[in-house]
């Protein structure tokens, strides 16, 4: 993890240069940018694996960045920046394949965490179970691969690690905060519409199998099949 490449895009330089002093010190590489169209051209020359993005940057917004990035299917992580404690900039980033968000003014050791946090979710934790088979949808942990039928079914890490907790505890009702604990791996607390907002996108990715994630209403989630 350490030494991977974080770009930093804020147009406000004294944030980039605060979270430039943590995150190096924690031994990653940095680069920054100030707008949106320059992000762009940073993650196809320099490759980063994950890019702290702010919602409000010139030329092209953070939404928009994420939007162009996501329908390239580029690989890069992204924390989103918002700048209000505003449910619908959380919600909108997340929706449009943001891995994480964070609100401004935020404390850089958590910056830090969040961004350790992220990167080793998408490494995907150390899964040695057997595969798990619930009617036609095969979830390999080892392989991190999901399989309709014969068909091979692309998600993201999250989005993974969501399904296979699920599948672990099939037929159970899973609360919102259990579904963070177990799926996310740390505090998470209070959080509890990423987790409708990655149910939404997996219900998505497996719509064409007959095994269905059901809501219980006030309560969690449940897998079904």
């Amino acid at each position: 993890m350490a030494g991977e490449l974080i770009l930093l895009v804020d147009d406000e330089p004294n944030i980039t240069e605060l979270a430039k002093l943590y995150l190096e010190q924690e031994g990653f590489r940095t680069r920054s940018v100030a707008d949106g169209q320059a992000a762009l051209d940073e993650v196809e020359q320099r490759k980063p694996a994950l890019m702290v993005l702010d919602v409000m940057l010139p030329k092209l917004d953070g939404f928009e960045v994420c939007r162009k990035l996501r329908a390239e299917n580029s690989p890069v992580l992204i924390l989103m920046l918002t700048a209000r404690d505003d449910d619908i900039d959380k919600i909108v980033g997340l929706e449009i394949g943001a891995d994480d968000y964070l609100t401004k003014p935020f404390n850089p050791r958590e910056l830090v965490a969040r961004v350790k946090a992220i990167l080793r979710r998408a490494q995907g934790p150390k899964m040695d179970g057997e595969a798990i088979t619930i009617g036609d949808l095969t979830i390999d942990p080892g392989r991190r691969e999901v399989r309709i039928n014969e068909g091979a079914v692309e998600l993201r890490a999250q989005e993974f690690d969501l399904l296979y907790t699920l599948a672990q505890h099939k037929g159970m009702v899973l609360q919102r905060e259990k579904l963070l604990s177990l799926a996310w791996g740390y505090d998470y607390y209070g959080q509890s519409r990423t987790v409708d907002v990655h149910v939404a996108h997996l219900r998505k990715r497996i719509a064409a199998s007959a095994v269905k994630i059901e809501t219980v209403t006030g309560v969690g989630y449940k897998l079904v099949g």
